[in-house]
């Protein structure tokens, strides 16, 4: 029922500081939504009190999910944890490169080490951006396009666990990211720059083995979770640990989906109910859908996404509604041609 990774959330002291830098080093310029309002739904993850936000969610149309750039306006954000490799949670957001020498060069000041091979073979090199988050680059076969920057969207992402059989079993049960790419413990090389990064850890990098094809499933593209689990020292708390959904660091991770009832009971039938559930339809402004929240076994937020309506052109006051039937299969290349028009350039 999963058609790709929609996004990964980031919160941030500054929506627009924030995007300027993921627009002009990573290439995230192409605006869904952009918008100002509260979330009531989400009260049991910002102390029991609604807040008022400010979000951008951008996209990087040479392929791969988005990024949901996410500020309180009703309070100040929490400051950024110290990040560790050891802690569980979302960790580090992994991203499409065309060349990782000429990626590495792009960002040399926001660079940790030099370039090394992953687990599959591939060239990358990690990056903590001005705020503190954590991404590896990785060159990619999986492209939608290769124009205007040298960087893809969101390709995966690494999720610490506490235990790493039930954590593989939430994901293969409730999401179907059932297939194993490879599980290995080891010293990695790719992640030695991060703090942490030193220790042994058991790593298991899943991937669907059915992806659904819906309607953004091409720009999307595939996609991974790797599960890391520490074997040389004990994992610490989870990064979410004292702080609201929406403080500085990642904040959850979401995926588009299809079919989210069937989800529902799936993920009922393994007691990992939703904790949010937006009902038949909830408005973004300029996009609109239904959405839900759950928890993996260590208390990571996903969120998913079944979207009714994009907007294709703001200035044109174009919007898509998605029937039943135009979620089944991709969208033609001309529609996200024209959504391209909407690219933020520097």
């Amino acid at each position: 029922m999963i058609n790709g990774i929609q996004q990964v959330g980031v919160g941030t002291t500054n929506v627009h500081d924030s995007w300027k830098w993921y627009r002009q080093n990573f290439g995230f310029d192409t605006p869904v939504f952009n918008e100002a309002a509260e979330a009531p739904l989400m009260i049991q993850y910002t102390g029991g009190e609604v807040h008022a936000r400010h979000a951008i969610l951008a996209m990087n149309l040479n392929g791969g999910g988005g990024m949901e750039i996410w500020q309180f306006t009703s309070r100040r954000s929490a400051d950024q944890h110290a990040f560790s490799l050891l802690q569980n949670g979302l960790l580090v957001t992994s991203i499409k490169c065309r060349d990782s020498k000429l990626g590495l060069e792009s960002v040399n000041g926001n660079s940790v080490g030099g370039i090394e091979l992953n687990p599959i073979g591939k060239k990358s090199f990690s990056v903590i951006d001005p705020f503190g988050n954590p991404f590896i680059a990785s060159e990619s076969d999986n492209w939608y396009q290769k124009k205007h920057s040298i960087f893809g969207g969101i390709e995966g992402i690494i999720i610490g666990v506490s235990d790493m059989e039930k954590a593989i079993t939430f994901y293969k049960n409730v999401l179907e990211i059932d297939q194993v790419v490879y599980d290995k413990t080891q010293v990695f090389d790719d992640l030695k720059a991060f703090a942490g990064g030193l220790e042994t850890f058991r790593r298991v990098r899943l991937t669907p083995s059915n992806r659904n094809t819906g309607a953004f499933s091409e720009v999307f593209g595939n996609f991974f979770i790797e599960l890391l689990q520490p074997t040389s020292t004990d994992s610490i708390s989870h990064n979410l640990k004292d702080r609201y959904w929406g403080d500085q660091g990642f904040i959850h991770l979401c995926f588009d989906v299809n079919g989210m009832d069937a989800i529902k009971s799936r993920a009922e039938a393994m007691n990992s109910p939703f904790t949010v559930d937006s009902g038949e339809t909830f408005s973004m402004g300029e996009a609109a859908g239904r959405f839900a929240y759950l928890e993996d076994p260590d208390g990571t937020l996903i969120e998913l996404v079944e979207t009714d309506k994009i907007t294709v052109s703001k200035k044109l006051n174009w919007f898509l509604t998605l029937s039943k039937k135009r979620k089944k299969k991709p969208l033609p290349r001309w529609l996200f041609s024209v959504m391209a028009l909407n690219r933020v350039k520097d």
